[in-house]
């Protein structure tokens, strides 16, 4: 059997999905397993946790991804693929934070004007 020091808590988590294309039902369960107590993380918390995950991954992850291509990046060495990261998650929130919601839209505006859009989005040119 696994252990781990840290582990407080385990849980089960079944999800349920229907494909929009062919309609088909289908069923994961996913077990989650944490440091926090039961005091610190209800099943109703435990829920919105992993739930908010998914808010994160939507947000961030999938517009990394489709929008600059992330998994069909070739830098591939060293620190190289984390800083990547960095860069583009810094590119969204600046982005986001200047009220753009449609990151792929906002990054074609900028690119109007790359030497001096950029900057002014950073409050520097």
């Amino acid at each position: 059997m696994w252990t781990s020091p840290h582990a407080v808590q385990v849980a089960r988590v079944v999800r349920h999905r229907t494909s929009l294309a062919t309609k088909k039902r289908s069923r994961e369960t996913v077990y989650l397993v944490t440091d926090l107590t039961s005091r610190q993380a209800s099943p109703v918390r435990l829920a919105f946790l992993v739930r908010s995950r998914w808010g994160i991954e939507n947000k961030l992850h999938f517009v990394r991804d489709v929008t600059f291509g992330e998994d069909a990046s070739k830098v591939r060495t060293g620190r190289g693929p984390e800083n990547m990261a960095t860069l583009r998650s810094f590119a969204i929130g600046e982005l986001r934070a200047a009220g753009y919601t449609n990151i792929a839209a906002a990054l074609r505006e900028v690119s109007y004007a790359a030497f001096t859009r950029p900057l002014e989005l950073l409050g520097i040119g």
